[in-house]
């Protein structure tokens, strides 16, 4: 196939551009370098050292593997994006690029307005160029689990039938985010929706879980080609920043009582779930939904694996709880279903001691690379 990936340059997008180039897809990656910029305007920086993309297209092309192609630019721009998908006329659409940090759109208004504009805006240009250049394509864009919230109901594939004074009808699932990043999802979900039923486009959304993992089997081994592994207040998730903790010897700061539960997901899940979508294209006309994770964890349950296998390295780790910045339910039912990607092939790998022992060694390897003053939250709800 032709797939194109935006959002290339990011922490899922390059790994994906050669997962498909090592299966000898057409790869094109599309990206502006936000989320470079977003790290330089916050102080922080990955903790796996990232080359240019025009040096990891030069090492992916070293390992005899299919070239990866790739265009600057910003889904925002019209222009640009027109031409991409009208040129290209992809097969595939992949679509990573937005902005994807609730905290990051939590700090002021300026932060909340770029989120929504660049996030809705680029995937309505996405679209429109779709409709106008490459209407048999099939759009994989990328959501996630919380635009659903924490409903105290078991959370179904995207949409859910209801009985209403005698009468039934399926209908999409009710969601209630919990922030302005969150919000932009479900709006791209609604701007999509209503062009599958407008123009009879394909388009799969795939409501994923939060991601760990440093590695792929495409990009293992080979430091030009690393992906990012963020574990700042902004970007990086709980699991991230608490491994991070663990081996700078920084108590583990969980929020409120920890009860908080998430769907979660390995990052090699992650490639395989994408392929599987682009592999079964649905029939236009209707958005597909996926609710893409694999297992449950508390913030507690994530604290106390790290934990575990941080003293398996020597490692001293205390946990501390701290205020909450958000503003969240911390005690809740979280019941999500998540049958779709495995009944099309998807064999799950689960997070266990081995794995976050893995991550765990990355960090050793760059443990002269943390900055401390990272870890602690920058942004709040309130």
């Amino acid at each position: 196939m032709k797939i194109l990936v935006l959002g290339a340059d990011g922490y899922l997008g390059w790994p994906q551009c050669c997962y498909f180039a090592k299966r000898g897809h057409d790869v094109l990656g599309v990206d502006n370098f936000a989320r470079r910029n977003f790290h330089t305007e916050l102080g922080a920086d990955s903790l796996t050292p990232i080359q240019s993309m025009e040096k990891r297209q030069r090492a992916w092309e070293a390992t005899g593997n299919k070239p990866i192609q790739f265009r600057r630019g910003d889904l925002c721009d019209w222009g640009f994006t027109e031409d991409v998908i009208a040129t290209f006329k992809p097969d595939a659409i992949v679509h990573y690029g937005e902005q994807p940090s609730a905290p990051y759109s939590m700090i002021d208004r300026e932060h909340c307005v770029f989120s929504q504009v660049n996030n809705v805006v680029g995937n309505l240009n996405v679209l429109w160029a779709m409709k106008m250049h490459a209407p048999g394509a099939h759009l994989v864009k990328l959501g996630t689990m919380g635009e659903y919230g924490t409903p105290n109901i078991d959370i179904e594939e995207g949409y859910i039938e209801i009985e209403h004074k005698g009468r039934k009808d399926t209908l999409p699932f009710p969601k209630t985010p919990g922030s302005f990043y969150h919000l932009s999802k479900v709006h791209d979900s609604n701007n999509i929706m209503f062009a599958c039923r407008m123009w009879g486009i394909k388009a799969t959304d795939l409501n994923q879980g939060i991601v760990y993992g440093i590695e792929t089997d495409e990009i293992a081994g080979n430091e030009a080609l690393n992906t990012r592994f963020d574990y700042n207040s902004f970007f990086g998730t709980a699991l991230n920043r608490f491994c991070t903790q663990a081996v700078a010897g920084i108590p583990l700061t969980v929020y409120g009582n920890g009860s908080q539960t998430r769907g979660y997901l390995n990052i090699r899940d992650t490639m395989r779930c994408v392929e599987l979508a682009c592999e079964n294209t649905p029939e236009g006309g209707k958005m597909r939904v996926f609710n893409q994770m694999t297992e449950c964890f508390s913030i507690k349950q994530l604290a106390e694996l790290v934990q575990k296998a941080g003293a398996e390295f020597g490692l001293k780790v205390d946990v501390q709880a701290v205020d909450n910045p958000r503003i969240e339910a911390e005690d809740h039912y979280f019941n999500p279903v998540h049958t779709a990607l495995e009944s099309l092939g998807l064999t799950p790998t689960h997070l266990n001691d081995e794995l976050v022992r893995t991550v765990l060694g990355t960090i050793q390897k760059y443990k002269d690379r943390i900055d401390t003053d990272q870890v602690m939250p920058r942004a709040t709800w309130k």
